[in-house]
């Protein structure tokens, strides 16, 4: 019974130089697209063993594979273009805000000479007494106003922008503080004031937006709760 021979020849005629796959391979998963990926598969294909050949079920499980981590990479880049695209008109929608106020907690408010201050305090059980505490930029008390009982919600507070001697104060930043009579005992309670937004800025790492306001201070457009003309 005659038997087919196989020459070394044969067996190298196709056979890739080793280094040149080596190279192929050194590329990073980044780095590696569909041509690294049809080279090292045709590689596979010349150099497999003719006696004990790859299984077609392993090229065509190798290619959906291949397939699906292509459609999952186009997928991230589309989205990567998506939260950019969506970065860019957040920041251009919040533009609208410049000029406008927007509620902010415990922060120094600009105030013009003449000019009153609103501001409000969340009371969620009520209170019997509100006392009331200007500061000026040097954190020197300006002016100390007192409120009787309070229902439980939010309370509305106007200080009309004068002093002790009832003067009015010069422009510049104020920080109102409060404290409440709650069930007796005197707690700080957070005083919610409006601020000028002076510009708008947009972080590149995670394309958040964040509204700058008088006196410097900057707060996530997510934080603002309130906007006031």
């Amino acid at each position: 019974m005659a038997t087919d021979s196989i020459s070394s020849s044969s067996l190298l005629q196709n056979v890739s130089r080793y280094e040149d796959v080596k190279d192929a391979a050194k590329k990073t998963n980044e780095d590696m697209g569909k041509q690294d990926f049809l080279t090292l598969f045709t590689a596979q294909l010349q150099n497999q063993n003719p006696l004990e050949p790859v299984k077609n079920e392993a090229f065509v499980a190798q290619l959906a594979q291949f397939s699906q981590l292509e459609a999952l990479t186009n997928m991230q880049g589309s989205l990567d273009t998506f939260v950019t695209a969506m970065s860019g008109e957040r920041m251009l929608n919040s533009a609208s805000l410049i000029g406008k106020k927007v509620a902010t907690v415990d922060t120094p408010t600009q105030l013009a000479s003449g000019d009153s201050m609103d501001a409000s305090i969340d009371l969620p059980m009520g209170a019997s007494g509100v006392q009331l505490s200007v500061f000026d930029s040097q954190g020197r008390l300006v002016q100390a106003l007192s409120a009787g009982p309070q229902m439980p919600g939010t309370a509305p507070i106007t200080w009309n922008g004068k002093d002790a001697a009832n003067n009015p104060v010069p422009s510049g930043l104020y920080r109102l503080s409060a404290s409440a009579v709650v069930n007796g005992q005197t707690t700080n309670v957070p005083v919610s004031t409006l601020s000028t937004v002076r510009a708008i800025a947009t972080n590149p790492a995670d394309g958040s937006v964040s509204v700058e306001l008088d006196g410097g201070k900057t707060m996530l457009l997510t934080d603002v709760k309130r906007v006031g003309i």
